[in-house]
């Protein structure tokens, strides 16, 4: 996946989270942004990538967001390794 096509699907889960009336939340208190960070943010590939990796940590809402968007189940991880700060650490 490129660094557009993740972008897109980035905004496609931010979209979605901001949708979630129970999950919205969470990620707002986890993170501590605001209605007004997460529209100013949109735009942002590291701020799509902490949507992601926000996301990536229950399998239950990487399979709600994914089942909503109609997307393959991987295609969160894929994006979230395209995005600044996704890569995988090498430590050899």
């Amino acid at each position: 996946m490129n660094e557009s096509a993740a972008e897109t699907t980035g905004l496609q889960a931010l979209a979605w989270l901001a949708a979630n009336d129970d999950l919205l939340p969470v990620f707002m208190g986890a993170t501590g942004v605001s209605v007004d960070d997460l529209k100013a943010n949109a735009a942002d590939p590291d701020f799509l990538g902490s949507v992601l990796d926000f996301l990536l940590m229950d399998d239950a809402w990487i399979v709600a967001c994914c089942e909503a968007l109609n997307l393959p189940y991987d295609s969160l991880m894929r994006a979230r390794a395209a995005l600044p700060g996704g890569q995988q650490p090498h430590w050899t």
